[in-house]
């Protein structure tokens, strides 16, 4: 099952290495080392199943896979394996709302009740609800509690979530604003929804219709979408599973996200996210990517525009929908997801043109703490020192730029 592609190297012969430049005659031990420490921190843990691929310039560089996508019967993680990316779908909805904004279809400082009116019977203690604009929306700061539903979901009887947009509107007469828009960051499941339902209205179309025409498709992300799978790609869809060390559970297979697809809806292999961060990264002299998004409004998405109050002091600030992050002098653009046993993550350091995607099938869990979390960082804190600078251009220096 391992996989190992280095692009521009037709072999890993001795004598091909020794042509490469420096830094890529080094990639196959470093690579290997790593790999072999990723898989003995899956198994340890118990993950049933976990993917991760490397893109830089050229696209796929390097690919891990490991144990199982089902259990039973046994069926192994493999290139074409799709997973649940969950929360990383917030940032096609913003790419969505960018593309509008390009043409010119509404303004990111306009109030969301502009489009949404139905968002005057949230109660709003800070002042009028029509303060609160689609930007906030974007950057999490619109004072929109965290949740889609208010219940936390300990019952067996509460809603796993709203199957239509007109119970989420049903709940807005008992819904408050929780801060001053604008005035801090908190992250808000609600707040994409409105961008999701922002999306509809302006275009006519369902958002999973608009998105799979306007980014699925030109990004050549053919085996991705939202929910349930099409029958032909059933059988690669990853089962996924949580619980504590050696007791795991598996979790619903194949579900429906309902009204929050356009905060966590989207699945799909590897190699389709693979293209998407090519994207991300920008190669250069591709038309395409600028057919979906110009590439300045793409980097207006990475810039800081409020502040992260958290104990991790690499998370710096959130731009428009994704996360800025500084670590070991880079200074990175992230997204993660977290749902029903999938946990995810997306990093890439725009500066240098690199960047990886993971996804695990397992959220191993033990007093109330996530260890298939702590094992994502861990990835992480061991790519960007021992991967990333042999991939790529030099790191950013100094402090990410203000706007």
């Amino acid at each position: 099952m391992r996989r190992l592609i280095l692009a521009g190297l037709a072999t890993l012969t001795g004598a091909t290495a020794a042509a490469a430049p420096p830094e890529r005659a080094s990639l196959p031990k470093a690579w290997a080392a790593f790999e072999a420490r990723f898989r003995g921190r899956l198994a340890a843990l118990g993950v049933v199943g976990a993917s991760l691929t490397v893109v830089d310039r050229s696209g796929i560089v390097l690919r891990a896979q490991h144990g199982l996508r089902d259990r039973d019967p046994g069926r192994p993680v493999d290139e074409d394996t799709a997973f649940h990316w969950a929360s990383i779908t917030k940032t096609f909805t913003s790419i969505a709302i960018m593309q509008l904004r390009d043409r010119g279809r509404l303004a990111l400082d306009e109030p969301a009740v502009k489009y949404l009116p139905e968002l005057r019977q949230v109660h709003d203690p800070f002042g009028d609800v029509s303060e609160i604009t689609i930007r906030h929306l974007m950057t999490h700061s619109a004072g929109f509690r965290a949740g889609t539903w208010p219940w936390g979901g300990g019952e067996p009887w509460h809603p796993f979530e709203p199957t239509r947009y007109e119970q989420l509107v049903a709940m807005l007469p008992y819904t408050e604003v929780q801060f001053r828009p604008g005035s801090r960051h908190s992250y808000s499941n609600p707040g994409i929804v409105f961008l999701g339902r922002i999306v509809e209205l302006l275009t006519g179309e369902d958002y999973e219709v608009y998105v799979e025409k306007n980014i699925l498709r030109p990004l050549g992300m053919r085996e991705s979408y939202f929910d349930r799978a099409p029958y032909h790609l059933l059988e690669r869809r990853s089962h996924s599973y949580s619980g504590a060390p050696g007791a795991l559970r598996e979790q619903p297979f194949d579900f429906d996200s309902g009204v929050t697809v356009s905060n966590g809806g989207l699945n799909g292999p590897l190699t389709d996210m693979a293209r998407y961060l090519a994207f991300l990264i920008g190669a250069p002299g591709d038309a395409k990517y600028e057919g979906v998004l110009k590439r300045t409004s793409l980097e207006e998405m990475f810039q800081p525009r409020v502040p992260i109050a958290s104990e991790d002091p690499g998370q710096e600030a959130i731009g428009l929908s994704f996360f800025l992050e500084r670590r070991g002098g880079r200074r990175l653009v992230a997204h993660s997801g977290d749902q029903a046993g999938f946990i995810s993550h997306l990093y890439l350091d725009p500066q240098a043109k690199v960047g990886y995607v993971v996804g695990f099938n397992t959220d191993v869990t033990e007093g109330g703490r996530s260890l298939t979390r702590e094992l994502d960082a861990a990835v992480r804190d061991d790519l960007l020192p021992e991967i990333f600078p042999l991939l790529g251009d030099p790191p950013a220096a100094g402090p990410p730029r203000q706007r």
